[in-house]
């Protein structure tokens, strides 16, 4: 196989689990992911907000997702790490679960989107983004935008400088797609 083909592949099984942990982990806070591969195995970083839930009884839950990883995964001897994120308000994918939850429960979605970013800002970020898009208000659909501070959309800083966090809100009008951007 083509070396290029390799990366891509990893990347894919690297999206693919951030997803599977998204899906499996979101009521404890599941905070983003990183992935060391060593010769020993692959060492798997996991950040929530509550890492005692994720680890479980004398570490049962941790044991049975370890096992589940490396069957639909393909990971050799995948060694799970839990740690808990230092400043919850700096973690975009955290800020953007918490804003789709109090938008599920009837907020209005400009305060619940200004009360967000206020929180991200005071927290000490240098710059947020807020994107709230779907039915909103009414039966048309559209996508309002709050920013504060400096965010940077483009080239090689974008990449590393901004954290990026995405949640569904599931409301009667229906779905309402939730993106934070924090530069921390």
């Amino acid at each position: 196989m083509a070396i290029e083909k390799k990366f891509v592949e990893e990347g894919y099984r690297t999206a693919l689990l951030d997803e599977y942990f998204l899906k499996r982990l979101n009521r404890y806070g599941y905070g983003g992911m990183e992935i060391n591969r060593t010769p020993l195995g692959t060492q798997i970083t996991v950040y929530a907000e509550r890492p005692g839930m994720i680890i479980g009884k004398s570490g049962k839950t941790i044991r049975r997702l370890t096992t589940e990883v490396s069957k639909e995964f393909n990971f050799e001897n995948p060694q799970i790490d839990v740690q808990e994120v230092e400043k919850n308000e700096l973690n975009a994918q955290m800020m953007a679960s918490r804003l789709a939850s109090v938008l599920e429960r009837g907020w209005y979605f400009r305060r619940a989107a200004h009360s967000t970013l206020n929180q991200v800002m005071e927290a000490g970020a240098l710059g947020c983004e807020v994107i709230i898009s779907g039915k909103l208000t009414g039966p048309r659909s559209r996508t309002e935008k709050i920013v504060a501070g400096y965010i940077k959309h483009a080239g090689k800083p974008a990449e590393d400088l901004v954290k990026k966090g995405f949640a569904i809100a599931k409301r009667k009008l229906g779905v309402i797609g939730v993106s934070v951007w924090i530069v921390p």
